[in-house]
């Protein structure tokens, strides 16, 4: 070798080895004409190529960017063991190191006071006396909570490690810091690190991710419990007589059933990605059933022997959390809150956390209305009075301490004080306001807008009580949650022995027939694949493919999906990741409910049960802003692009805007995004899908089909009216400026899924109507109304094929079936009634 080669591959060898010891140095700067730019990738390809875990990697990168960074994960976990060490010391202070006879004057202090007032140094006991004064059972506790607080600390040590590494991997691989993070949403990092996987083989069993895949290895345990919730498999509902329906699912009982179900030592899962193969086999069923009915015993024993310090902790983190919120704004505890259950039962399969906090978020204000509605007359009356006897007391002791400060020094005067301030402003939770519009239609079909599942039965049942019941199960006061968090400690321990052991085998039933294994991903629950043709329920797809559907024999049961959850989700994860490729079956779903939604809009006469026309009336309750968003839609296809939305207006406008574009077009996209998105620094984390909107779904083929007719039904149509007051489309909508930047591409997606969720519940409608209608006709004896639709050779031969081949593309436009009379209630769209 010449000495001109050794030379070079010392320098090189050199090189390598400084970047190697630097590589973690945040003040190195990189170089485009450095030598270590060659080093650097090569290196990284061996670091990050073959994650054993991808399961946790990708859940942390996940975490990572929804937590801010690293130095917001280390202080937050920091705080937490902080607060535990205040929360045991400060209240074992207030239980043994306060003389509460001398601090309430029931004794005198012993050291003598001239001035007759109690010091503080007087109530406290002495530290060495205070010590002495533990028993037994108080040192059992602290040292329970020891033990927690050394594992806790252990596991904080663990994930600075970890995240340090994450940190690295964001900063070195996706070129990401953590200043930017704010400026990115997870669709964004969610594509950088597919690149990564192209370029570094994280996965070696498949070249490429999909999105799918990604979300399968974060929400792996998820989607089961989901599944579970929504199969009504797990013992959280129960029927108590004289108190109805009640559902019992706190953060105790979840943690303890995620514990036995997924990630415990003798949980089903061999490890996160990969189910015991005895668990696959039908042989072992009992046996492994009578396993974990045994584990789960032994589980419920323990947490019932820990019951005690569990419940003495949730008092105090109570105590110290609400006490002081509830005296400076006593109707926090009247407040409403979505429920544990009701975070499962409302999610879709594959949805990420800051995903249904968007959707739920969204949802929370017309629910609020919704259940402020609902008010007894009865207690109305008590609360009235109630509320008149203390606001009177109330006002004369404040008068009185204005007076003469003394009146404070009065025993239990400032309890008194607190007492009737609490009872005033609980008592004003349930007094309506005197300007409310009853309009519970209109509001539920807000509320579903957002949350998209609702049983059947609601519809039009609104205003019922029992309505008003079931949904206030998802959607629960404070004082309720809190009250279930303080009894958790005991009840938990109950379901774990009494409920949850006789479901055992059907839990071990459900793991072997709804677990696939996926290449790339390992086993994940069948319902997470969204296939429809599998999982979908035949009801919720008979209308879109043009079926006649109404004397259809249902696929079994036990592997459908309940509420179209299947359908749904499907239809969801195509908004929030529109460049995945579904599988055939699920991409003919889609593109059929787009052509039936294209065929609804071109019919020549407004029918009655138009679906299209109803969920687009019923979007219209979401208010003027939504409506003037779809409207958009249908009028200037152009303007969901956001850079195109931001400046709809003058020509003025549309100029600068220009501008601004080709003057940070030469940008890198992070820094044009930080420009274009300065507004939403702190918040994009929190956004759904790209920030690049176009539509999609049923709005993308209205778009596309270009709904000229629509003008024609503005004195019929609510919603319609949006389109009178724009005869120019290219005037868009920025006169009410609703298509500004900051609500195109927050709230554009939203509007999207949420015309296809009431569109879908209107189609599903639709075929009950016409199952009922058939089924009359087939049994004039037992149903009354008859049907215009009996069955034919025709609809019987489509029925056979819809049976074997359910994934059909739909038939020639405007080819609309019969429909049967049915009730008035059942033809109201969606929810809302005309009037």
């Amino acid at each position: 070798m010449s000495m001109l080669n050794m030379e070079r591959v010392g320098y090189q060898s050199l090189v390598t080895s400084f970047q190697r010891e630097g590589m973690h140095d945040d003040n190195y700067p990189p170089s485009d004409h450095n030598l270590m730019v060659h080093v650097v990738p090569e290196h990284n390809k061996t670091r990050w190529n073959h994650v054993e875990d991808l399961d946790s990697f990708f859940t942390r990168i996940y975490y990572y960017h929804q937590k801010h960074g690293f130095i917001c994960i280390v202080l937050q976990d920091f705080f937490e063991l902080l607060q535990f060490i205040f929360v045991v010391i400060f209240g074992t202070f207030l239980l043994q190191c306060v003389d509460y006879p001398v601090l309430f004057k029931d004794k005198p202090p012993k050291t003598n006071s001239t001035t007759g007032k109690v010091s503080l140094d007087d109530a406290l006991i002495p530290a060495g006396e205070c010590i002495a004064n533990i028993d037994f059972h108080m040192w059992v506790v602290l040292l329970v909570a020891l033990l927690f607080w050394l594992t806790r600390l252990a596991f904080v040590v663990y994930n600075i490690v970890y995240n340090w590494e994450i940190r690295a991997f964001y900063r070195t691989a996706l070129g990401i810091q953590d200043s930017e993070l704010d400026n990115l949403t997870w669709y964004d990092v969610q594509k950088k690190l597919r690149d990564v996987q192209r370029d570094q083989q994280m996965c070696i069993h498949k070249p490429d991710l999909t999105e799918l895949d990604i979300y399968h290895r974060i929400l792996r345990f998820k989607n089961y419990m989901v599944a579970m919730v929504n199969k009504s498999l797990l013992p959280i509902k129960f029927d108590i007589p004289t108190v109805g329906e009640v559902v019992f699912l706190t953060h105790g009982m979840k943690f303890n059933l995620e514990m036995l179900m997924f990630w415990g030592p003798w949980a089903p899962f061999e490890n996160s990605w990969h189910l015991r193969e005895d668990y696959k086999k039908v042989a072992k069923r009992k046996e492994l059933a009578q396993s974990l009915s045994k584990r789960i015993l032994w589980v419920g024993l323990a947490n019932l022997i820990l019951s005690p310090v569990i419940f003495l902790w949730q008092i105090l983190y109570s105590f110290f959390n609400y006490a002081e919120v509830v005296k400076r704004e006593p109707g926090t505890l009247g407040m409403r809150k979505w429920s544990l259950y009701g975070r499962l039962y409302l999610r879709h399969f594959n949805e990420l956390e800051h995903e249904i906090n968007a959707r739920l978020v969204r949802a929370y204000r017309p629910a609020a209305k919704y259940m402020g509605i609902f008010t007894t007359p009865l207690l109305t009356i008590i609360a009235q009075n109630v509320m008149f006897m203390s606001g009177a007391i109330f006002a004369a002791l404040s008068v009185l301490t204005v007076y003469d400060e003394d009146v404070l020094t009065v025993e239990h005067m400032l309890l008194l004080l607190t007492v009737l301030g609490v009872i005033t402003a609980g008592c004003r939770t349930f007094i309506p306001d005197e300007h409310l519009v009853w309009c519970p239609e209109r509001l539920l079909t807000a509320v579903v807008a957002h949350i998209h599942y609702f049983p059947e039965q609601w519809k039009g049942k609104a205003h019922t009580s029992r309505t008003r019941d079931q949904f206030a199960l998802l959607f629960q006061y404070k004082a309720v949650y809190l009250l279930e968090e303080l009894l958790s400690p005991f009840v938990t321990p109950l379901v774990l022995i009494f409920y949850l052991r006789n479901k055992a085998l059907d839990i071990v039933d459900f793991y072997r027939n709804f677990t696939v294994e996926v290449v790339g991903v390992g086993d994940v629950c069948s319902f997470a694949q969204m296939d429809v043709r599998k999982h979908g329920n035949p009801s919720w797809q008979a209308s879109v493919y043009d079926m006649d559907g109404s004397d259809l024999p249902a696929k079994n049961s036990y592997i459908q999906a309940e509420n179209g959850k299947t359908e749904l989700s499907l239809v969801h994860f195509t908004h929030t990741n529109p460049e995945w490729q579904p599988p055939t079956d699920s991409g003919a779903y889609i593109t059929n409910l787009k052509e039936r939604a294209v065929r609804d809009a071109n019919l020549p006469t407004l029918e009655e049960e138009n679906p299209l026309f109803a969920s687009l009336n019923s979007i219209s309750s979401l208010g003027d802003e939504y409506s003037n968003v779809v409207a958009s839609y249908m009028l200037n296809p152009n303007a969901m692009n956001v850079e195109q939305s931001m400046y709809v207006g003058t020509q003025q406008e549309q100029t600068e805007s220009q501008t601004f574009r080709n003057a940070t077009s030469s940008f890198p996209s992070q820094q044009r995004n930080s420009l274009m998105q300065g507004s939403f620094r702190g918040v994009l984390s929190r956004h759904e899908g790209p920030l690049q909107h176009t539509p999609r779904g049923v709005a993308a083929a209205l778009n596309q089909s270009g709904m000229s007719h629509l003008p024609s039904y503005n004195n019929t149509f609510s919603f319609a009216n949006s389109f009178a007051q724009y005869p120019n489309p290219s005037m868009g909508i920025a006169h009410h400026r609703v298509t500004n930047h900051e609500f195109s591409t927050v709230e554009a997606n939203a509007v999207d899924m949420s015309i296809d969720a009431l569109y879908l519940h209107e189609l599903h409608h639709l075929e009950k109507i016409r199952r009922r209608s058939t089924r009359s006709t087939m049994n004039p004896e037992v149903f009354s109304h008859t049907s215009t639709n009996p069955p034919t050779s025709t609809n019987l031969q489509s029925r056979a094929l819809f049976q074997s081949q359910p994934q059909l593309h739909s038939g020639p436009a405007g080819q609309q079936s019969e429909r049967g009379s049915g009730d008035n209630t059942e033809k109201t769209p969606l929810l809302f009634k005309h009037s």
